[in-house]
Protein backbone atom coordinates (compact mmCIF):
# COMPACT_ATOMS: atom_id res chain seq x y z
CA UNK A 1 0.00 0.00 0.00
CA UNK A 2 1.17 3.90 -0.85
CA UNK A 3 2.90 5.65 2.04
CA UNK A 4 0.49 8.73 2.40
CA UNK A 5 3.28 10.29 4.37
CA UNK A 6 5.43 10.40 1.25
CA UNK A 7 2.79 11.30 -1.13
CA UNK A 8 3.92 14.55 -2.81
CA UNK A 9 1.32 17.52 -2.39
CA UNK A 10 1.13 18.17 -6.31
CA UNK A 11 0.40 14.45 -6.57
CA UNK A 12 -2.67 14.70 -3.74
CA UNK A 13 -3.67 17.94 -5.24
CA UNK A 14 -4.41 15.83 -8.98
CA UNK A 15 -5.69 13.28 -7.45
CA UNK A 16 -8.28 14.74 -5.40
CA UNK A 17 -9.47 17.31 -8.09
CA UNK A 18 -10.04 13.99 -10.47
CA UNK A 19 -11.54 12.31 -7.64
CA UNK A 20 -14.09 15.00 -7.19
CA UNK A 21 -15.13 14.92 -11.05
CA UNK A 22 -15.21 11.01 -10.89
CA UNK A 23 -17.74 11.33 -8.30
CA UNK A 24 -20.44 12.92 -10.22
CA UNK A 25 -20.33 9.73 -12.43
CA UNK A 26 -22.12 6.47 -11.83
CA UNK A 27 -19.89 3.14 -10.88
CA UNK A 28 -19.15 0.64 -13.27
CA UNK A 29 -18.82 3.00 -16.34
CA UNK A 30 -16.38 3.97 -18.87
CA UNK A 31 -14.40 7.12 -19.21
CA UNK A 32 -11.84 8.28 -21.71
CA UNK A 33 -9.25 10.40 -20.90
CA UNK A 34 -7.66 12.29 -23.63
CA UNK A 35 -3.78 12.23 -23.31
CA UNK A 36 -1.89 14.57 -25.63
CA UNK A 37 1.42 13.16 -23.46
CA UNK A 38 1.73 16.90 -22.13
CA UNK A 39 2.16 17.00 -18.11
CA UNK A 40 -1.53 18.42 -17.98
CA UNK A 41 -2.70 15.29 -19.47
CA UNK A 42 -0.19 12.86 -18.24
CA UNK A 43 -1.03 13.87 -14.71
CA UNK A 44 -4.55 13.60 -15.40
CA UNK A 45 -4.11 10.07 -16.35
CA UNK A 46 -1.89 9.29 -13.66
CA UNK A 47 -4.48 10.55 -11.23
CA UNK A 48 -7.45 8.82 -13.13
CA UNK A 49 -5.89 5.46 -13.04
CA UNK A 50 -5.33 5.83 -9.04
CA UNK A 51 -9.20 7.31 -8.85
CA UNK A 52 -11.15 4.98 -11.10
CA UNK A 53 -10.76 1.83 -10.07
CA UNK A 54 -11.92 3.12 -6.39
CA UNK A 55 -15.56 3.52 -8.18
CA UNK A 56 -15.39 0.49 -10.25
CA UNK A 57 -14.72 2.39 -13.46
CA UNK A 58 -12.53 1.93 -16.39
CA UNK A 59 -10.53 4.69 -17.50
CA UNK A 60 -9.25 4.20 -21.33
CA UNK A 61 -6.93 6.74 -22.62
CA UNK A 62 -7.08 8.27 -26.59
CA UNK A 63 -3.98 10.13 -28.20
CA UNK A 64 -5.07 12.06 -30.98
CA UNK A 65 -2.18 12.10 -33.49
CA UNK A 66 -2.65 15.68 -35.78
CA UNK A 67 0.54 14.17 -37.61
CA UNK A 68 0.75 18.25 -38.33
CA UNK A 69 4.95 18.34 -37.65
CA UNK A 70 7.73 15.36 -37.30
CA UNK A 71 7.81 12.73 -34.89
CA UNK A 72 4.14 13.13 -34.12
CA UNK A 73 3.25 9.64 -34.39
CA UNK A 74 6.47 8.80 -31.91
CA UNK A 75 4.95 11.46 -29.11
CA UNK A 76 1.79 9.76 -29.56
CA UNK A 77 3.04 6.17 -29.14
CA UNK A 78 5.92 7.28 -26.15
CA UNK A 79 2.07 8.72 -24.45
CA UNK A 80 0.04 5.54 -24.83
CA UNK A 81 2.99 3.51 -23.71
CA UNK A 82 3.31 5.80 -20.64
CA UNK A 83 -0.55 5.04 -20.06
CA UNK A 84 -0.32 1.83 -20.43
CA UNK A 85 2.66 1.60 -17.45
CA UNK A 86 0.18 2.98 -15.67
CA UNK A 87 -2.30 0.18 -15.80
CA UNK A 88 -4.38 1.64 -18.63
CA UNK A 89 -6.33 0.79 -21.65
CA UNK A 90 -4.54 2.91 -24.08
CA UNK A 91 -5.49 3.55 -27.73
CA UNK A 92 -3.58 5.77 -30.35
CA UNK A 93 -5.84 7.68 -33.62
CA UNK A 94 -4.70 9.15 -36.13
CA UNK A 95 -6.78 12.29 -37.98
CA UNK A 96 -6.69 14.17 -41.07
CA UNK A 97 -6.98 18.31 -39.95
CA UNK A 98 -8.46 20.22 -42.70
CA UNK A 99 -8.21 23.93 -43.05
CA UNK A 100 -11.11 25.49 -42.31
CA UNK A 101 -11.24 28.04 -39.58
CA UNK A 102 -7.68 27.90 -39.27
CA UNK A 103 -4.95 25.40 -37.88
CA UNK A 104 -5.69 25.97 -34.58
CA UNK A 105 -9.34 25.75 -34.87
CA UNK A 106 -9.05 22.70 -37.31
CA UNK A 107 -6.84 20.60 -35.49
CA UNK A 108 -9.59 20.96 -32.35
CA UNK A 109 -12.31 20.03 -34.28
CA UNK A 110 -10.73 17.44 -35.71
CA UNK A 111 -9.61 16.29 -31.95
CA UNK A 112 -13.06 16.75 -30.81
CA UNK A 113 -14.73 14.55 -33.37
CA UNK A 114 -12.37 11.68 -32.88
CA UNK A 115 -12.20 11.28 -29.20
CA UNK A 116 -16.23 11.48 -29.68
CA UNK A 117 -16.15 8.72 -31.78
CA UNK A 118 -13.76 6.53 -29.53
CA UNK A 119 -16.36 7.32 -26.56
CA UNK A 120 -19.15 5.94 -28.72
CA UNK A 121 -16.85 3.27 -29.65
CA UNK A 122 -16.03 2.11 -26.13
CA UNK A 123 -19.17 3.08 -24.50
CA UNK A 124 -17.79 5.87 -22.57
CA UNK A 125 -20.19 8.93 -20.74
CA UNK A 126 -17.60 11.31 -20.50
CA UNK A 127 -14.53 12.12 -21.46
CA UNK A 128 -11.64 13.86 -19.49
CA UNK A 129 -9.21 16.79 -21.06
CA UNK A 130 -6.09 18.37 -19.10
CA UNK A 131 -7.16 21.97 -19.20
CA UNK A 132 -5.94 23.56 -15.52
CA UNK A 133 -6.30 27.01 -14.36
CA UNK A 134 -3.59 28.68 -16.64
CA UNK A 135 -5.45 27.31 -19.87
CA UNK A 136 -8.84 28.90 -18.15
CA UNK A 137 -6.87 32.08 -17.43
CA UNK A 138 -5.49 32.36 -21.39
CA UNK A 139 -9.34 31.64 -22.63
CA UNK A 140 -10.84 34.58 -20.62
CA UNK A 141 -7.37 36.66 -21.84
CA UNK A 142 -8.50 35.69 -25.60
CA UNK A 143 -11.95 36.20 -25.34
CA UNK A 144 -11.61 39.72 -23.45
CA UNK A 145 -9.18 40.75 -26.36
CA UNK A 146 -11.70 39.61 -28.91
CA UNK A 147 -14.09 41.60 -27.51
CA UNK A 148 -16.62 38.52 -28.22
CA UNK A 149 -18.48 39.37 -24.67
CA UNK A 150 -19.70 37.62 -21.76
CA UNK A 151 -19.77 33.93 -23.47
CA UNK A 152 -15.80 34.11 -24.15
CA UNK A 153 -15.01 35.41 -20.66
CA UNK A 154 -16.49 32.69 -19.13
CA UNK A 155 -14.03 30.74 -20.27
CA UNK A 156 -14.16 26.93 -20.51
CA UNK A 157 -16.74 25.05 -17.73
CA UNK A 158 -15.66 22.36 -15.97
CA UNK A 159 -18.62 19.93 -17.15
CA UNK A 160 -19.88 20.30 -20.49
CA UNK A 161 -21.39 18.23 -23.31
CA UNK A 162 -19.27 16.65 -26.16
CA UNK A 163 -22.01 15.38 -27.49
CA UNK A 164 -25.46 14.14 -26.60
CA UNK A 165 -25.25 11.56 -24.37
CA UNK A 166 -21.33 12.14 -23.81
CA UNK A 167 -20.03 14.74 -21.05
CA UNK A 168 -16.72 16.62 -21.33
CA UNK A 169 -15.45 17.27 -18.12
CA UNK A 170 -12.20 19.42 -17.38
CA UNK A 171 -11.34 18.27 -13.78
CA UNK A 172 -8.14 20.55 -13.68
CA UNK A 173 -9.50 23.60 -14.03
CA UNK A 174 -8.36 24.82 -10.50
CA UNK A 175 -5.09 23.13 -10.65
CA UNK A 176 -2.38 25.34 -12.22
CA UNK A 177 0.19 24.07 -14.77
CA UNK A 178 3.22 24.42 -12.26
CA UNK A 179 1.60 21.46 -10.41
CA UNK A 180 0.65 18.88 -12.84
CA UNK A 181 4.33 19.30 -13.99
CA UNK A 182 5.70 19.04 -10.22
CA UNK A 183 2.80 15.85 -9.86
CA UNK A 184 4.74 14.38 -13.19
CA UNK A 185 7.79 14.77 -11.68
CA UNK A 186 7.00 13.21 -8.28
CA UNK A 187 5.30 10.33 -10.26
CA UNK A 188 8.58 9.69 -12.51
CA UNK A 189 6.38 10.28 -15.83
CA UNK A 190 8.12 12.15 -18.92
CA UNK A 191 6.24 14.97 -20.54
CA UNK A 192 6.34 15.56 -24.07
CA UNK A 193 6.58 19.38 -24.63
CA UNK A 194 4.70 20.03 -27.69
CA UNK A 195 6.38 23.03 -29.64
CA UNK A 196 3.29 24.42 -30.93
CA UNK A 197 2.78 25.84 -27.25
CA UNK A 198 5.21 28.34 -27.86
CA UNK A 199 5.37 28.53 -31.21
CA UNK A 200 4.83 32.58 -31.50
CA UNK A 201 2.64 32.26 -34.51
CA UNK A 202 -0.25 31.27 -32.21
CA UNK A 203 -1.95 33.54 -30.31
CA UNK A 204 -2.51 31.48 -27.24
CA UNK A 205 1.12 30.76 -27.26
CA UNK A 206 1.76 34.60 -27.18
CA UNK A 207 -0.42 34.83 -24.33
CA UNK A 208 1.45 32.19 -22.05
CA UNK A 209 4.63 33.20 -23.20
CA UNK A 210 4.45 36.72 -23.24
CA UNK A 211 1.54 38.55 -22.22
CA UNK A 212 0.71 37.09 -18.86
CA UNK A 213 4.29 37.04 -17.33
CA UNK A 214 4.13 41.10 -18.45
CA UNK A 215 0.56 41.17 -16.68
CA UNK A 216 2.13 39.07 -13.34
CA UNK A 217 5.44 41.32 -13.27
CA UNK A 218 3.68 44.97 -13.69
CA UNK A 219 0.40 43.80 -11.34
CA UNK A 220 1.83 41.22 -9.32
CA UNK A 221 0.95 37.80 -9.23
CA UNK A 222 -2.31 36.00 -8.66
CA UNK A 223 -3.28 37.50 -12.28
CA UNK A 224 -4.58 33.41 -13.55
CA UNK A 225 -6.23 33.10 -10.37
CA UNK A 226 -8.60 36.26 -10.51
CA UNK A 227 -8.89 35.82 -14.73
CA UNK A 228 -10.27 32.30 -13.15
CA UNK A 229 -12.38 33.40 -11.12
CA UNK A 230 -13.88 35.97 -12.92
CA UNK A 231 -14.87 33.25 -15.67
CA UNK A 232 -16.85 31.42 -12.72
CA UNK A 233 -18.40 34.21 -11.66
CA UNK A 234 -19.70 34.87 -15.22
CA UNK A 235 -20.77 31.35 -15.76
CA UNK A 236 -23.02 32.07 -12.61
CA UNK A 237 -24.47 34.93 -14.21
CA UNK A 238 -25.24 33.64 -17.39
CA UNK A 239 -26.68 30.10 -15.62
CA UNK A 240 -28.88 32.38 -13.75
CA UNK A 241 -29.80 34.22 -17.33
CA UNK A 242 -30.34 31.34 -19.05
CA UNK A 243 -32.69 29.83 -16.39
CA UNK A 244 -34.33 33.31 -16.84
CA UNK A 245 -34.90 32.95 -20.77
CA UNK A 246 -36.27 29.68 -20.18
CA UNK A 247 -39.05 30.85 -17.93
CA UNK A 248 -39.67 33.76 -20.33
CA UNK A 249 -39.32 32.17 -24.06
CA UNK A 250 -42.29 30.00 -23.03
CA UNK A 251 -44.47 32.89 -22.86
CA UNK A 252 -43.27 35.21 -26.05
CA UNK A 253 -42.37 32.47 -28.48
CA UNK A 254 -44.60 31.16 -31.33
CA UNK A 255 -43.66 29.40 -34.13
CA UNK A 256 -44.35 31.15 -37.69
CA UNK A 257 -44.45 29.84 -40.74
CA UNK A 258 -40.62 29.03 -41.92
CA UNK A 259 -39.25 30.24 -38.52
CA UNK A 260 -40.32 31.46 -35.09
CA UNK A 261 -41.45 34.65 -33.76
CA UNK A 262 -41.09 36.69 -30.89
CA UNK A 263 -43.50 39.34 -28.73
CA UNK A 264 -42.56 43.00 -29.35
CA UNK A 265 -44.37 44.06 -26.04
CA UNK A 266 -42.82 40.96 -23.87
CA UNK A 267 -39.20 41.95 -25.22
CA UNK A 268 -39.54 45.74 -24.69
CA UNK A 269 -40.88 45.21 -21.09
CA UNK A 270 -37.48 43.02 -20.46
CA UNK A 271 -34.26 44.86 -19.79
CA UNK A 272 -31.61 45.25 -22.24
CA UNK A 273 -29.26 42.41 -21.08
CA UNK A 274 -32.14 39.79 -20.79
CA UNK A 275 -33.53 40.56 -23.89
CA UNK A 276 -30.50 40.78 -26.62
CA UNK A 277 -30.09 37.42 -24.75
CA UNK A 278 -33.35 36.23 -26.07
CA UNK A 279 -32.39 37.29 -29.38
CA UNK A 280 -29.26 35.64 -30.07
CA UNK A 281 -30.80 32.71 -27.59
CA UNK A 282 -33.71 32.09 -30.65
CA UNK A 283 -31.14 32.47 -33.41
CA UNK A 284 -29.08 29.88 -31.95
CA UNK A 285 -31.29 27.67 -30.97
CA UNK A 286 -33.36 27.87 -34.21
CA UNK A 287 -30.97 28.61 -36.95
CA UNK A 288 -27.82 27.09 -35.64
CA UNK A 289 -25.92 30.26 -36.07
CA UNK A 290 -23.89 32.94 -33.29
CA UNK A 291 -25.23 36.80 -33.93
CA UNK A 292 -22.14 39.38 -32.83
CA UNK A 293 -23.31 42.08 -30.58
CA UNK A 294 -23.63 44.62 -33.32
CA UNK A 295 -25.97 41.73 -35.04
CA UNK A 296 -27.91 41.73 -31.90
CA UNK A 297 -28.13 45.31 -31.07
CA UNK A 298 -29.94 45.61 -35.13
CA UNK A 299 -32.28 43.12 -34.19
CA UNK A 300 -33.02 44.94 -30.74
CA UNK A 301 -34.00 48.22 -32.14
CA UNK A 302 -37.17 46.45 -34.36
CA UNK A 303 -38.53 46.39 -30.76
CA UNK A 304 -36.89 49.42 -29.10
CA UNK A 305 -36.77 51.64 -32.27
CA UNK A 306 -39.28 50.67 -34.81
CA UNK A 307 -39.01 53.20 -37.39
CA UNK A 308 -40.64 50.98 -40.60
CA UNK A 309 -37.20 49.54 -41.58
CA UNK A 310 -37.09 46.31 -43.75
CA UNK A 311 -35.76 42.73 -43.00
CA UNK A 312 -32.47 42.33 -41.13
CA UNK A 313 -29.90 39.56 -42.79
CA UNK A 314 -28.50 38.07 -40.44
CA UNK A 315 -26.17 34.77 -40.26
CA UNK A 316 -28.61 31.77 -41.33
CA UNK A 317 -32.11 33.43 -41.06
CA UNK A 318 -33.66 36.78 -42.19
CA UNK A 319 -35.27 38.95 -38.56
CA UNK A 320 -38.31 41.71 -39.70
CA UNK A 321 -41.03 43.31 -37.80
CA UNK A 322 -44.15 42.29 -38.34
CA UNK A 323 -47.20 43.95 -36.37
CA UNK A 324 -46.45 43.56 -32.94
CA UNK A 325 -43.75 40.83 -33.69
CA UNK A 326 -40.68 40.29 -34.51
CA UNK A 327 -40.36 37.55 -36.87
CA UNK A 328 -37.15 35.20 -37.55
CA UNK A 329 -36.84 33.07 -40.85
CA UNK A 330 -34.46 30.88 -42.40
CA UNK A 331 -32.33 32.56 -45.19
CA UNK A 332 -33.38 31.74 -48.47
CA UNK A 333 -30.72 28.75 -49.75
Amino acid sequence: MENRSSLSPAVAEVRRAVRQALAALPEGTTVLVALSGGADSLALAAATAFEAPKRGILAVTVTVDHGLQPGSADAAAAASAQAERLGLDARVVRVEVGGTGGPEAAAREARYRALADAAAQTGAIAVLVGHTLDDQAETVLLGLARGSGGASLQGMAPDAELVPGISLLRPLLEVRRKTTRAACGAEDLTPWDDPHNADPAYARARVRERVLPVLEAELGPGIADALARTAAQLREDAEAFDDMIDETIEDIVEHAEAGISVSVAALAANPAALRNRVIRHVVASEFHASLTRAQTLEVARLVTAWSGQGPIDLPGCRARRVGGRVEFTASAS
